[in-house]
């Protein structure tokens, strides 16, 4: 079984076990008491701290240890934005942030706050002149990822860092995906960081607020981390945290360049391989580890079981493999297919060999998924020879001089139908004909504009469920 989802989470690193095992023997008793037990917790809390702190970039008294990682995020927005309300209630976010970034966002946009949400390009990434114009007067904070969770884009985070401390306004910066590659550049005033991330035990996260920051701990506050973190330390996580954060980025940089040529391969190969596939994500400034990919025709949560069956275990930001049955919030910021999404995220120690079988059963995996949705050999060879035809369609008579349309009833069908009824009957009109798409499902509004993109295309627009999509040809 090969485990490709490191950027969800890590199994705990050897370092981390050896430190967690050493210091529930030692670390078990409160280290705000004087006594002898007390000093010896103490004394391993602090040693954690500092070697946390080497690793952040910051010093030691800046660091916080918190619940997990979006505990972090959650205290250090609503902290900052609590210091800082005096100087207004404007919170600068980019449209691809971590959820929990999001839901805080959408809390304090409900308490009354404002939000200013910047938007990103087809590869992901903030273009730090336009986060210059989203900040204002009255911005109490600025929220930026260092690395995107989904798709690997590294954010321009040193350029908006200067630009946030030239206008006055602190940066938050969530590094829960670079933090294991080294630590983040630039004058931030605020980072989170998830321990799980690196290898070190779940229920473990920090915050590191830089000296000279305005922040108020929301709700109860007592003694334990600057109120930060209320609650008795769980010290043995805590040590082993930080063990495992030092011992990955012992090995960070030979890893990085041997995952990336990994990662090379797979972005290189999977189009290659896979026909109709788009690799999502800037393909050069990103992390080592991660690449994305959307196959036309595909059910998300089929072809993740299809893989898992293969023994590879992989994520999606698809929304057929979403509660919510909606496409990623990343996917849809960035404007590109969510359909069939594949994130693939390789954990230290990934061989040559994995890789290489994992491209091996990818065509099988897709190819099974699409001729289980009647999509195998139809829905492509129509949208490029104009074989196949969808049900539920109907051909509109058109008068003399008028341009006919094809109309796909897709309602009440969920992703990838619609997409897959469209490409079936594309070439059913002629060059410069329409199809009209009827579909209520939520990842139509990003999927059938990706298809189009994808196949050449014109996608002239949506009104409430209908879709307009103009064949073109080769020539036009």
């Amino acid at each position: 079984m090969s485990y490709f989802d490191a950027a969800s989470s890590l199994p705990l690193h050897p370092v981390a076990r050896q430190a967690l095992l050493a210091s529930v023997d030692e670390g078990w008793a409160d280290p705000a008491r004087p006594h002898r037990e007390g000093r010896r917790a103490r004394m391993l809390l602090d040693a954690a701290r500092e070697t946390a702190a080497e690793a952040v970039g910051c010093r030691p008294d800046e660091l916080r240890f918190t619940s997990s990682g979006t505990h972090a995020l959650h205290t250090g927005i609503t902290g900052a934005l609590a210091g800082r309300r005096r100087a207004g209630r404007r919170l600068v976010v980019s449209a691809v942030e971590h959820s929990a970034v999001l839901h805080t966002a959408e809390a304090h946009e409900r308490a009354g706050g404002l939000v200013r949400e910047v938007g990103v390009d087809r590869s992901g990434r903030v273009d730090a002149q336009e986060w210059a114009r989203a900040l204002g007067e009255d911005s109490a904070l600025a929220c930026l990822q260092s690395a995107n969770h989904e798709v690997g884009t590294v954010q321009p985070v040193t350029e908006v860092a200067e630009i946030c401390a030239e206008a006055g306004v602190p940066l938050l910066v969530d590094a829960a995906q670079s933090l294991p590659w080294g630590p983040v550049a630039g004058p931030w005033s605020l980072l989170a960081g998830s321990a799980h991330k690196w290898g070190g035990p779940a229920g473990v996260g920090l915050l590191a607020i830089r000296k000279g920051v305005r922040f108020a701990p929301p709700g109860p506050v007592d003694e334990r981390e600057s109120g930060a973190a209320p609650g008795f330390e769980n010290i043995p996580a805590v040590v082993a945290a930080a063990a495992a954060l030092r011992a990955v980025r012992a090995e960070a940089d030979a890893e990085a360049d041997r995952l990336r040529a990994l990662v090379d391969r797979i972005r290189t190969r999977v189009p290659e391989l896979v026909p109709d596939t788009e690799v999502v994500g800037d393909p050069v400034r990103r992390l080592p580890h991660l690449v994305t990919f959307s196959c036309l025709y595909v059910d998300g949560e089929a072809l993740l079981h299809a893989l898992d069956a293969a023994d590879y275990s992989v994520s999606s930001g698809s929304s057929c493999t979403s509660s919510t049955l909606t496409p990623s919030h990343v996917l849809r910021a960035m404007g590109v297919l969510s359909e069939g999404n594949v994130r693939v995220s390789l954990p230290p120690g990934t061989t040559e060999e994995e890789v290489d079988r994992f491209l091996e059963v990818l065509p099988g995996a897709v190819e099974g998924v699409r001729a289980h949705l009647g999509a195998g050999a139809g829905a492509a060879a129509g949208a490029a020879t104009g074989i196949g035809a969808a049900t539920g369609t109907a051909a509109e008579p058109s008068p003399s001089g008028a341009t006919a349309e094809v109309t796909v009833d897709a309602l009440g069908k969920l992703c990838p139908l619609p997409v897959i009824e469209l490409a079936k009957v594309i070439e059913d009109v002629p060059a410069g004909g329409v199809v009209r798409v009827l579909a209520d499902d939520e990842a139509a509004r990003l999927d059938i504009p990706a298809w189009c993109e994808m196949t050449g295309h014109a996608f002239e627009g949506v009104e409430g469920v209908e879709y307009r999509v103009r064949r073109q040809t080769a020539d036009s």
